[in-house]
Parts: structure tokens; sequence; C-alpha cells
């Protein structure tokens, strides 16, 4: 009996240490640590005074993340267009229909980041403090793992899973529909780009972490070209949606430009804001919409026009602004892919501001993807 219960004290010590190597790499010569089969602990070996048994799950355990891969938010860049109607005027609407499938999969996806947190408030974690001789005592109590989570990666995990578009959609747009008709779209672009971002910081890491894991990003050439493949697709992906996005935006611009000289010059029928959204349209709206030269003097096959669309007028003059979403998104997606792979020099930019910073960046990501590529080369 007694010394039964020394072989239990042994075999608890065994399982709450962990051994640590400077490559970062197990030692297949040297037995270490090794985590049980079913990959979950019995809390009630170690913790004293509980009765039952509770899962927690090893510090490299994280499986969401390396199973999240989520292109859904630049979607959302897609539900406006721009509506022509049979007198020459236009108008900004959003896809509803979109909006339904992408608020869908945009719920499933929160879905993940939801089962994310909480399989990381049940990851146990090695003891910092015992890291100093090789060996790390894994600490498992379930209070010390929720005050550590709290205190490191949960705000931005957190963020990451809230619902935030679709709260913009369904709730905060009808709402505000007496605003101006750009004012919803540039709202939903910012919430949807300052959400990406957390997302991105939970997706990313993934290739680092196979490369710590094996030593290279992939065994093979073939998964090798699909991984940075997928990468090059899921940027022009994200390019290609803003640049849909900022071509819209860059329409209405001329149009309260536009609205703006009609108003101070002009003696007709004053043009509203809220004239250039299709959902407000009435009587008023009708009857200022045959008499102003604001479309006129926006269309952008109109080579004689002072507003200057730069990069964007091409998704203007092709109708992709207006277009069904397959065939929108395809073409975007192309105009990203093209572009990402010569690093922006066909594009030929006009000296707004923000249109010069969206093509530098455009520059910048081939550059980066291209860098990452032949490091991933020269590794392997």
């Amino acid at each position: 009996m007694f010394s039964s219960r020394i072989e239990d004290e042994m075999e608890l010590k065994k399982e709450r240490t962990v051994r640590f190597y400077a490559d970062e790499k197990q030692n297949t010569s040297r037995r270490g640590y090794q985590f049980p089969k079913s990959g979950e602990y019995n809390l009630g070996r170690v913790s004293s005074g509980s009765t039952g048994s509770s899962k927690v799950f090893p510090e490299d355990h994280e499986p969401w993340r390396k199973r999240i891969l989520d292109p859904g938010n630049p979607f959302y860049f897609y539900l406006p267009s721009v509506d022509q109607g049979n007198d020459n005027s236009s108008c900004i609407k959003l896809d509803k229909n979109l909006s339904i499938i992408v608020t869908l999969f945009r719920s499933i996806a929160d879905v993940f980041y939801i089962l994310h947190i909480a399989i990381k408030f049940r990851t146990a974690y090695v003891a910092p403090s015992s890291r100093v001789f090789g060996r790390g005592e894994l600490v498992m109590d379930h209070m010390k793992i929720a005050r550590r989570y709290l205190r490191s990666d949960f705000a931005i995990d957190l963020m990451a899973a809230l619902p935030l578009p679709q709260i913009v959609i369904w709730l905060i747009i009808p709402g505000v529909r007496n605003s101006n008709a750009d004012h919803s779209n540039n709202a939903l672009a910012l919430i949807v780009l300052l959400q990406y971002f957390p997302r991105l910081y939970l997706i990313f890491p993934l290739s680092h972490q196979i490369i710590k894991a094996t030593g290279v990003v992939t065994k093979t050439a073939w998964a090798g070209a699909a991984y940075n493949l997928l990468l090059y697709m899921l940027a022009s992906h994200v390019l290609g949606a803003s640049w849909y996005l900022l071509s819209i935006e860059r329409q209405t611009t001329c149009w309260k430009s536009e609205c703006k000289k009609e108003r101070d010059f002009s003696n007709a029928t004053h043009c509203l804001p809220r004239y250039l959204d299709c959902d407000s349209s009435s009587s008023a709206s009708q009857l200022w919409a045959r008499s102003t030269q604001v479309f006129i003097n926006c269309n952008a096959s109109n080579g004689d026009i002072a507003f200057q669309f730069g990069i964007f007028q091409n998704a203007l003059t092709t109708g992709a602004v207006s277009a069904k979403f397959m065939k929108k998104y395809l073409y975007c997606l192309w105009w990203g892919l093209q572009n990402l792979s010569s690093y922006g020099q066909n594009l030929q930019t006009s000296t707004f501001m923000g249109e010069t910073s969206f093509a530098i960046f455009i520059a910048i990501v081939g550059l980066v993807l291209f860098a990452h590529l032949i490091g991933n080369m020269q590794v392997k």
C-alpha cells in the first residue's frame, strides 16, 4: 500500500512536468513529457478537494486557430451597388439577398471563434517560473487558466468574435436611413476592416506554427505551391473587394461634389443627399433626377468631365458596380490578382491621396507575398 502511494505521487509529478529543448523541437531519442492519448487531463487527481473530473487541453492544442480560414468579411464590401435608372439617373442600394447569405456564413464563422474562446478557457499552460531548468510544471487550475487568458489574448479574441457587421446591417443602417447614402457604406466598411485585423491576427500565426513544428512550410512541392497560391488568392480577394467598394465611394463622392455645386449655383430643384439612396425614392427625388446634370457630369465613360476616377474608372465603365454578384466578384478577384502579381505597375492613379495610398498598399502586399515565397523556397 505504501509503495503504491509512492508510485501514484511519482506518476502525478510526471504528468505535471514538461521537458523543453533549445531548438523548440522534441528530441525523439529522449523521452520527455507525453500528453495522454485522449488529449485531456483529470483535474480530480491534481486539484485537492476536487471530486469530479474536468477537461483541459495542452498548451499547443489550438484546433480552431489552425482550422479557421475566414475570407467572409470582405464579402460585405459587395453589398452596395449602383442602380442605373431608365432616365439616366442612378442611386445606391444594398443587395438584400446577398446580405442574408453573407450574414449566414459570417454567423457560422462566428460560432467557430466562440468555440475558440471556450477552448482557450480550458487550455492548460506551463508556468513560466518552472522553465528555468528545462522542465516545466503544467498549470491545470481553472481559475489560473482563466486569469491568464483574460490578461493576454481575450480582448482580441472577443473583438474577432463579435457579430458587428450583422448589427450594422440589420439594426444600425435601417435606423439611420435619413442620413447620407454613402455614410452607411463607410460605416460598414470601417467596422469590417477594424474587425478583420484581429481575425488576421488569429489566422496568420498558422504558417509560423507549421514551420515551428515541422521545420518547413510543407513537405512536398505541390503542397507548398498550393499554400502560397492560397495566400495570393486570399490577398486578391481582399484587394478586389476593397477596390469595388472604393469605386462606389468615388462615384458617390463625385455625386456629392456636383450636388454641392448645384445647390450653390443653381435655382433649380435642390439636390439632397438622400436622393442618392434608392430606398429614399420619392416624387421629389424623381423630379430632381429628370432635371439635374449631376449624373451626366459624373459619367465615368465621358472623358470630358472634370472629376478624375483614376484606378476606379474601370469598375464604373465596365458596369461591375451594377452587375450581379458572381460577375462582379470574379471581375474584382481577377483585378486584385492581376495587380497583385504585377505589384500595381499598370495602375494609372490620379492625384487623390486615398487612391495613391491604395495603389502603394497593393505594391507593398505584392512584394511581401513574393518575399514570403522566396523565403519559403530558401528554407526548403
